[in-house]
């Protein structure tokens, strides 16, 4: 549970979102959850990816409205940074109350 801007407590609904299931998704949603923006390259060296297949999930997850990016230029260099939405936000507390509601049930 969170709580709203007045202080009220707003109900987690739990379930599943097939997109953000796969363990690779999943993760990445996880690490964008716990910062404002993350770059392309912390993404990648965190998640163990090369840089296609996590330019394909960003993607996948862009395309879903769950993830923007943001191209910045730092130093004459453009880098690509992310992060979740809050639909993607929504979809990611969701989903891990649907499993922790599993695990609970097991």
């Amino acid at each position: 549970m969170s709580a709203s801007p007045e202080g009220d407590a707003i109900a987690v609904v739990p379930r599943f979102d097939e997109l953000i299931h796969p363990a690779t998704r999943l993760q990445l949603a996880a690490a964008l959850a716990a910062a404002d923006w993350a770059e392309f390259a912390f993404l990648r060296d965190k998640l163990g990816l090369s840089d296609s297949a996590l330019s394909k999930q960003l993607g996948a997850l862009e395309d879903a409205g769950y993830v923007t990016t943001d191209r910045v230029l730092d130093g004459g260099r453009r880098r690509l940074r992310a992060r979740l939405t809050p639909r993607g936000r929504d979809a990611l507390v969701g989903h891990l109350a649907a499993l922790k509601a599993l695990l609970d049930g097991a």
